[in-house]
């Protein structure tokens, strides 16, 4: 074990002491009290009456449905709903599936691998984000949850479990193109 010099310990113990008071110092810090009351702390302590505080406007609220006894008019007509967003792309590529070899092994997430549920290894997304996935030769669609990382060739996007590649009917060709939509 090699001997270190006397002044690069002191040095690096001073300057931990010195990282932990600071760090000590900024958690015991005073909390700022809110711009009312530090007025009305000042008064009290110059003697003089505390301000009120400044009056908020009424304000009229109007009622939530017309009487019974009138027609509601168009401008009083619930706003009309909005289609939701159009399918967010995130990849097109190639998906392949694992299955038995792999059952019952942990993933990345460390969950173990079940080939019955709707999973699916992905290279980047977070694990736990759920995956619209589309078949381009089928039309089918299957929501996946990202629990493992891969995969591990040349221009495949995903990993599918066998449950999910056998709900987009798609399991006898090994590898399939496949669109990933946002969920």
């Amino acid at each position: 074990m090699p001997i270190r010099p006397r002044s690069r310990t002191r040095c690096g113990r001073a300057l931990t002491a010195l990282l932990w008071v600071a760090l000590l110092a900024g958690c015991s810090a005073p909390v700022p009290a809110p711009v009312g009351a530090a007025r009305s702390a000042d008064a009290v302590d110059s003697g003089r009456p505390a301000a009120a505080p400044p009056a908020s406007p009424s304000v009229s609220v109007p009622p939530a449905e017309p009487p019974a006894s009138v027609d509601p008019s168009p401008e009083l007509a619930p706003p009309a709903v909005t289609p939701s967003a159009p399918d967010q792309l995130i990849d097109r590529g190639l998906a392949s599936w694992y299955g038995r070899r792999f059952h019952g092994r942990r993933t990345a997430s460390g969950e173990r691998y079940d080939m019955h549920d709707f999973t699916a290894a992905h290279k980047t997304l977070p694990f736990g984000t759920r995956v619209r996935v589309r078949s381009l030769q089928t039309g089918k669609e299957v929501v996946v949850r990202i629990n493992d990382r891969g995969p591990y060739r040349h221009r495949r996007i995903i990993d599918l479990s066998q449950a999910a590649i056998t709900a987009l009917g798609v399991r006898h060709r090994g590898v399939t193109s496949v669109e990933l939509l946002r969920e």
